[in-house]
This record gives structure tokens, C-alpha cells and sequence, in this order.
């Protein structure tokens, strides 16, 4: 009777044991599955950032830009509407991209706003822009825009992520963020 539980004990050991081999195997292959799968979304994120509108331009004195910009608005009656972010970051290109394709959207910018983008990179962070116009929107990660009216004081700094949906932005959020920082 002692050698029958103790070949049954065995069996049942080394079925258990099979058990959490074929568990250990499955967790691997999903792991590597999991892997993998970033490096997709990597991929297609940088076929995607190719192919999109490069707006940002690190070479640029940013303070002396928006001088310019504010100027323009006061002679314009408009607001400067300025996008914080950079060429490296697919956020900030498809926010460009879907204003810029969107005629509803691209027909309230034209009309009420003089549109830059505020370039933050390793090369270029406009630090000083940023001090002295949206110091606490770095915190809120890019973008981030913020609206600067005729006088050159900001009136309002918005996160994107209340614009967003999926993987990109939603036309009413967006379009309602524009209409209610016009003039």
C-alpha cells in the first residue's frame, strides 16, 4: 500500500510539475509576445512621425519670435495660440496635423489666433521662454499650449490630454479649447 501512494504521490508530483513547466512556457511566450509589441508601436510611431509636418525649429530665438508674434496679433485683433513641444514627440505632431487637416478647426485658428510652435529639445529648451511665460507647463507634460493675448500676458496654459482620444484628439474638445480662448 505504501509503494501505491507513493508512485501515486510521484505521478501527481510530476504532473503538477509538467503543469507549471507548460505555465512557465506560456508566461514566457506572452512575455516575449509583450515585448515585442512595443517595438511595433515604437516602429510604426517613427514611420508615423516621418510622415508627418516638422514644425518645431530648434535653431530659433523662441523670446524673439513671440515678440514678433504678439505684435502681429495686436495689429491682427488676435491671440498668439502657442503649441510647447518638439519634433521628437508624435503627440505633439499629430496635435499639428489634426489642426492643420481639420478645415473647421484650421478655419478658427486662421481666423482667431497666430499659431506657434514653441520648440523644447535637447539642443534647444527655450528655458527663458518658458520661465517667463508657462513655467508650471512643463509639468504637464507635451504638448501643452498656451494663449498669450495682445499685451503679451498668457490668459490661459492647457493640457492635451483633455484634448485627446485614442491616438489622436477630439474635434469638439479641441474645437470648444479654441473658441473659448478667442477674443
Amino acid at each position: 500500500m505504501k509503494k501505491l501512494t507513493y508512485a501515486c504521490s510521484l505521478v501527481l508530483s510530476v504532473m503538477l510539475l509538467g503543469s507549471c513547466n507548460q505555465k512557465a512556457t506560456e508566461s514566457k511566450t506572452e512575455a516575449k509576445t509583450e515585448e515585442a509589441t512595443p517595438t511595433v508601436e515604437k516602429d510604426e510611431a517613427k514611420s508615423e512621425k516621418e510622415s508627418l509636418s516638422q514644425p518645431y525649429n530648434e535653431e530659433e530665438d523662441a523670446d524673439e519670435k513671440l515678440n514678433e508674434l504678439i505684435a502681429q496679433a495686436k495689429k491682427e485683433g488676435k491671440k498668439v495660440f502657442v503649441q510647447a513641444g518638439g519634433n521628437w514627440c508624435i503627440w505633439c505632431l499629430r496635435f499639428n496635423d489634426f489642426v492643420q487637416k481639420t478645415e473647421e478647426l484650421k478655419s478658427i485658428v486662421d481666423k482667431e489666433y497666430v499659431y506657434y510652435h514653441l520648440n523644447y529639445s535637447t539642443k534647444n529648451k527655450n528655458k527663458e521662454v518658458f520661465d517667463k511665460y508657462a513655467p508650471e507647463g512643463k509639468k504637464l507634460g507635451f504638448p501643452f499650449f498656451f494663449v498669450i493675448d495682445q499685451e503679451g500676458k498668457v490668459t490661459n496654459i492647457i493640457n492635451s490630454v483633455d484634448l485627446e482620444l485614442d491616438k489622436g484628439y477630439d474635434v469638439e474638445k479641441v474645437k470648444q479649447m479654441f473658441l473659448d480662448n478667442a477674443l
